[in-house]
């Protein structure tokens, strides 16, 4: 960290000066020169022990290389090794197959017409062919844009129509947690009405989408899709086929490093989701960093069950091992506790990602014997990220899973995605209390809420900027929401102001203490959701907990605690208030306890790659509030 080299310099200058005493003797100029920098030295050095500003290291220097170009050093280096595998599938791929691959359908994708600069979206689950067509797109010089597979037609045609996209790719069904296959076929009929009359090779003609101009398919459907519902659209088999006439030649496309690769549409945990446009150098160094300081080598096997399409499998699953010479499984294509925890014993894997919802499915599993435990020796890292992750739950994981290892990040889609993370040896009241420090060639600041210009001391909570080689180009086609959140300072860094509240020690950790936006205020008491959380978390009967803020006549809010209680045993509404009240303070004890059962699908509403969506939390709650009455 920067507060830590400036510490050195000062017990230098301390003990040992870098000029000897005979050379400042003979210039009282240069002495005078000597004192003012030891005088700015000692003033930085207490700037910064006492403010919420901070600095990364400046090693390892930035790759100046596109996602692709690293995947070719890599292939080079670790040709034979395996560097995916796609459980469901059981289709292993070499780096040397997964670049050839990749390049074979980039020639494919060419014949049709993708050019560099060109939006290509793609509605797939974690599989073979989705990691492929990631650097696919990537030689090309094309841009690839992720989709939630679940999304509805008219969320995919949103996202079509905002990005001016000529190409989608799409699965015949969309596998979801939890749930059965769903048909795409609506879906398509929705983006291209009457498609049942188009003949094969014709151009796609959509008055929905007016820019879309080819539709690629891939067969995931186990024969429940008629075969002849594909004879109206191009195939993936048939794209990968049409790319062998090249031979195995490279592409001929320059790329550079700096060249959008990649538009990723923000979770939507608090508002309409954003398209956030990463180039080559946000993800391939994010993904390196974070392998980093995961600590990964060319031995490790890390189980991947978040999503491709979402930030955390593609950057922090994926680049991350592919940047290591690593390789990653994808259990199977949405989210199944039981298959990844299967994969992790049949891969004898490493490393084990998730959110912390993805984790707890994982350990109910364990703790009611639906699962072996038995093949998790190996198991050691890990990365826990996507919403802050409760004390509680890291213990578990330590205990149960064996990731003593286990790295916590932050970050946000827009930050490509990782900013601040642990270290696996950091002291393990750090790695449970806080989200860890600065990655290098990034910096961060906490900030008054109400005055972006006033940093805060050390230890003051306020909102949490980052700035840095990680940060977004833009919000692709909207300069306003741009402008509101990515902000130069008088010095003209950019920064990026999160919308977290945070708070950071004279170490420089970094300790998430809610979304601004997700504080309680209760009778001018700021409320924070996860101290809650935590604390209802320690109580074995409850499995699940997510705590938002409701209307309140005298007090303006009030709690609201969204409680599930563990199979097998039992908890009162009383018997949470009564907890949480021995724990914290008389004003964080929930006025109001629901049961999650009782919820429109009898769930937590989240987002696709696990995240709780609070704000229709606090919907649901106010729903339930009224029928109450």
């Amino acid at each position: 960290m920067f507060a830590s080299r400036i510490s050195v310099s000062s017990r230098l200058l301390r003990g040992r000066p870098l000029l000897r005493p005979s050379l400042l003797s003979r210039s009282s100029s240069l002495s005078s020169r000597w004192m003012i920098i030891m005088n700015s030295v000692a003033t930085n050095a207490r700037s910064l022990l006492t403010m919420s500003k901070h600095a990364g290291p400046l090693e390892p220097a930035l790759l100046e290389d596109t996602c692709h170009g690293y995947l070719r050093k890599i292939a080079n280096k670790f040709g034979d090794r395996t560097a995916v595998v796609s459980s469901d599938q059981s289709i292993r791929l070499t780096f040397d197959a997964l670049d050839a691959q990749s390049t074979q359908l980039a020639h494919g994708l060419a014949r049709l017409g993708v050019t560099p600069g060109a939006r290509v979206t793609a509605c797939l689950g974690n599989s073979a062919e989705f990691a492929v067509l990631h650097y696919a797109v990537f030689k090309l010089g094309a841009i690839l844009v992720p989709l939630n597979p679940a999304f509805t037609a008219e969320q995919v045609m949103a996202a079509l129509r905002h990005l001016s996209s000529e190409w989608l790719v799409i699965s015949a069904e969309t596998n979801l947690p939890f749930k059965p296959p769903r048909s795409n076929v609506g879906l398509l009929d929705a983006l291209v009405p009457g498609f049942e009359e188009r003949r094969r090779g014709e151009a796609v003609q959509s008055h929905v989408v007016p820019t879309l101009k080819n539709v690629i398919m891939v067969d995931n459907s186990a024969g429940r899709i008629p075969r002849s519902t594909f004879e109206h659209f191009t195939t993936y088999e048939d794209v990968f086929a049409d790319g062998a006439t090249a031979g195995g030649k490279a592409v001929d496309v320059k790329v550079d490093p700096h060249d959008i690769c990649n538009i990723q549409f923000t979770s939507g945990t608090t508002a309409m989701p954003k398209a956030a446009a990463l180039t080559h150098v946000n993800i391939l160094n994010n993904g390196k960093f974070i392998g980093d300081r995961m600590r990964l080598t060319e031995d490790d096997v890390v189980v991947c069950p978040p999503p491709l399409f979402h930030c955390f499998g593609c950057v922090l699953g994926y680049s991350a091992c592919m940047t290591h010479g690593s390789t990653i499984v994808f259990p199977s294509e949405a989210f199944d506790p039981v298959k990844a925890l299967h994969a992790v014993q049949a891969e004898r894997a490493t490393g084990l990602h998730g959110v912390p919802t993805m984790y707890i499915a994982c350990l109910e599993l364990l703790k009611h014997g639906k699962v072996k435990r038995e093949g998790f020796e190996r198991l050691r890292t890990g990365i826990a990220a996507g919403t802050t992750v409760p004390i509680e739950l890291m213990r578990k994981l330590h205990k149960e899973l064996n990731l003593v290892d286990m790295t916590i990040c932050y970050g946000m889609t827009e930050t490509s995605p990782v900013s601040i993370m642990t270290f696996p040896d950091d002291p393990i009241d750090k790695r449970t209390s806080t989200v860890g420090r600065l990655l290098p060639h990034t910096r961060a600041k906490i900030v008054d809420v109400h005055d972006r210009t006033r940093i805060l001391p050390i230890g003051e909570k306020g909102e949490l900027a980052t700035a840095g080689y990680c940060l977004q180009k833009y919000y692709w086609g909207d300069p306003e929401r741009t402008a509101e959140v990515m902000i130069h300072d008088d010095e003209g860094t950019r920064w990026m102001f999160t919308g977290d509240e945070a708070e950071m020690d004279a170490e420089g950790f970094v300790k998430i203490t809610g979304r601004i936006k997700d504080l309680i205020i209760r009778g001018g008491e700021n409320i924070h959701p996860l101290e809650i959380e935590n604390a209802l978390f320690a109580n074995s009967a409850v499995a699940e907990v997510s705590v938002v803020g409701l209307p309140d006549e005298r007090y303006g809010e009030c709690v609201a605690a969204f409680v599930q209680p563990t199979e097998g045993m039992t908890i009162t509404k009383a018997e949470v208030r009564d907890w949480v009240a021995q724990k914290l303070p008389r004003h964080m004890i929930p006025k109001h306890v629901f049961w999650i059962k009782d919820l429109e699908g009898g769930a937590l509403p989240k987002t696709a790659s696990g995240k709780i969506q609070k704000f229709k939390l606090a919907e649901e709650g106010r729903r339930l509030l009224k029928e109450e009455r």
